[in-house]
């Protein structure tokens, strides 16, 4: 297979985001051409549809570029982390656990309190899930250890949150339950994209400043140190950047799971074996993933209320046992 250059690579993915990006705004149960309403000295529009387009779906479109970039980004950074290829956010147990500090902040009523409870509760969620993990699989851990390690703890805070939610006396409790374990960005607003911004952000920074050290991690730890890797660094760098990007879009969206499983496999062929590579296209694709996946449900099933963690489980749940199977096979080879 020819590859591409790695900065075309990253043009067409761009371009790809900006394009979905466009098309998202537009589509919906009214069609909006964005350019009618953008553009300087356009006319055409009424202000009804300057309305839907500012306050709804700019900002739906704004968080699943945010959330999609995020997600791509930390599963492409635990992967080359733990040195396997199965490593991905919602398997380990951190969109999940986010999900639980987020709906304990919404039942006891520190959302009413301090608006930023929510996010920062998510926060503390996937950190804690995060560092039990690290516990759990230690550093030579193999891929099977990793993967119970994040099904236990995926399993303990789903029952968390299942008896949180069931203890209240909030009558929208089910409606909760629905909304974090599926996952949406469905009445998303400029509130939300202002609450989860500056986390995603941050957590992104600190994701990309484990590139160089990600490279000389996939020669092995011990090679690593030797090349004067700081590993006790580059961990909490993976650690933080993980934490407070994906609970911050658990925050706001709730759990979506496999987008940081599914694109780093597909653009590892297109950058190589370099993982510093694989951190931007990882983003990028990212990006386009879950903007494609939001469209489709608008284009699909327009009349139901179809969450997106759904389309996203529906897709990676397959891609996960063939890799699963092809990991075996490579094995056994």
């Amino acid at each position: 297979m020819t590859r591409l250059p790695y900065p075309i690579l990253l043009s067409g993915l761009a371009l790809l985001v900006a394009v979905l990006f466009v098309i998202s705004i537009a589509i919906g149960q009214v069609w909006i051409n964005p350019a009618s309403v953008l553009l300087p000295g356009a006319h055409g529009y009424g202000e009804a549809d300057r309305l839907i387009l500012y306050e709804i779906r700019v900002p739906r479109a704004v968080l699943a570029l945010l959330i999609g970039a995020t997600l791509g980004l930390s599963g492409a950074v635990l992967q080359g982390l733990l040195r396997n290829p199965l490593a991905e956010p919602g398997l380990l147990g951190i969109s999940a656990s986010a999900s639980l500090g987020a709906v304990i902040a919404i039942y006891s009523g520190l959302t009413a309190i301090f608006a930023y409870a929510l996010p920062i509760s998510a926060l503390a969620g996937a950190l804690i899930a995060v560092l039990l993990l690290r516990g759990l699989a230690g550093r030579s851990a193999d891929i099977l250890t990793i993967i119970l390690s994040g099904v236990a703890l995926t399993s303990l805070a789903g029952a968390l949150t299942s008896l949180a939610l069931n203890m209240s006396s909030n009558p929208f409790a089910a409606l909760e339950i629905v909304f974090w374990m599926l996952g949406s960005l469905a009445d998303r607003s400029w509130v939300h994209v202002g609450m989860a911004l500056p986390f995603i952000l941050t957590g992104m920074l600190l994701l990309f400043a484990t590139a160089r050290a990600l490279d000389a991690l996939s020669l092995g730890h011990d090679a690593a140190q030797s090349l004067g890797v700081n590993l006790q660094r580059t961990n909490t760098l993976a650690i933080l950047g993980t934490a407070i990007s994906v609970g911050a879009a658990t925050a706001v969206s709730g759990a979506i799971g496999f987008v940081g499983l599914i694109v780093p496999h597909l653009l590892r062929p297109c950058v190589g074996n370099k993982p510093s590579r694989l951190l931007a296209a990882s983003a990028l694709g990212g990006a386009a993933f879950l903007l494609l996946a939001d469209i489709s449900i608008r284009v699909l099933l327009p009349e139901k209320d179809l969450k997106l963690g759904v389309v996203t489980a529906l897709i990676g749940a397959p891609f996960f046992l063939w890799l699963l199977h092809s990991v075996k096979k490579r094995a056994q080879v």
